[in-house]
């Protein structure tokens, strides 16, 4: 794939209010969305319904959160966690076995830990978050941006199997209990070569919302062998489909590769990942695709050293185990072994 950028290519913009609008204009819709998804992949999606002020306060707590001494921040430190909560600070994370070049804070829904020796080695990333005691009032943005994204989320899900010629509900089942929505906050700092803000990569999930504060660009979408840039939208966010989506229509989906490329010196970004998870152990339903849009299903991408999973659990402990080796090997070394890692690598 080449690494020439461009800026000449753009992302779709698609208004999530027109459902609203009428049958004719909700039809509209959701074709621009089916279009845009097996195209592209990546779209903006303004007309969202989540208020400007959330937005907002997100932004600016994640600034207070990322502004806390190092001692507060490491107080939350994620290799503490067996579930994988918590802050990672800058160059923690692994993309395709590269150093990503952010600190960040990973929070999920907050549930008990799942204590059954014979579960599902993935029932380890159900759990409590790590909260930072001089920044309370995260806790319950965090929760509130969750709900609110949830609530998108399905939206576009039941706009998607619409459009695909499934019914509307085809995929609730997979969310009706213990769905697992994730969010990052996470800061990327200046760097002097414009490097690996976070490495090159698919997401897993089923769909990502992301936020990025106005003005700070460094996002990129694959496109056509190329990188194109994707700078914020006021008021958008950035939807991705994921890899599950991508399974559940054999490829006529596409899950996409994007990257981060680090600000310039003296500068900074932060953003917020959504990430749209059903339940670790629900299997996403494939759904049988009219036959003009089987024809152009793609199949579903393969790479033997990173097989998929419907389970959506199987592939997000596979995901948390390769990115936080740390984390790994401090609370589940058999799990480690069992994915082939060596603790020198």
């Amino acid at each position: 794939m080449s690494t020439s950028t461009s800026s000449s290519l753009s992302l779709p913009v698609l208004d999530l209010s027109r459902l609203a609008c009428g049958d004719e204009e909700a039809a509209a819709f959701r074709d621009d969305l089916r279009r845009a998804t097996h195209e592209v992949g990546f779209f903006y999606l303004t007309g969202h319904g989540v208020p400007q002020e959330l937005i907002d306060r997100m932004i600016s707590v994640g600034r207070k959160l990322f502004e806390l001494p190092e001692a507060d921040k490491l107080a939350l430190n994620m290799v503490d966690s067996p579930h994988f909560r918590g802050y990672t600070r800058i160059g923690g994370e692994l993309t395709q076995g590269a150093v990503d070049w952010r600190e960040q804070i990973d929070i999920a829904t907050e549930r008990e830990p799942v204590t059954d020796p014979d579960a599902e080695d993935f029932w380890v990333l159900q759990g409590p978050n790590q909260w930072p005691a001089a920044l309370p009032e995260l806790r319950e943005l965090a929760t509130e941006w969750i709900e609110r994204l949830n609530d998108v989320s399905l939206t576009l899900l039941h706009a998607w199997a619409e459009a695909l010629g499934a019914p509307a509900d085809v995929f609730d089942p997979a969310f009706a209990e213990r769905p697992a929505p994730h969010i990052k906050i996470a800061r990327y700092p200046g760097k002097e070569d414009a490097g690996q803000g976070v490495g090159a990569h698919k997401d897993l999930g089923v769909l990502t919302l992301l936020y990025v504060e106005e003005g700070k660009g460094g996002l990129q979408v694959e496109r056509d062998g190329q990188w194109i840039d994707a700078p914020p939208v006021s008021g958008a966010f950035v939807v991705n489909i994921g890899e599950l989506l991508e399974i559940a229509t054999n490829g006529y989906l596409k899950a996409t590769m994007h990257r981060v490329v680090s600000p310039a010196p003296g500068q900074d970004r932060i953003s917020v990942p959504y990430f749209y998870g059903p339940a670790l152990d629900a299997t996403i339903p494939t759904i049988d695709l009219p036959p003009e849009l089987a024809a152009e299903a793609r199949g579903v991408t393969r790479d033997p050293s990173n097989p998929l999973h419907p389970v959506f659990g199987k592939n997000w402990l596979k995901s948390r185990l390769r990115a936080h080796q740390d984390v790994g090997w401090a609370h589940h070394p058999e799990l480690m072994e069992a994915q082939g890692f060596t603790r020198d690598a």
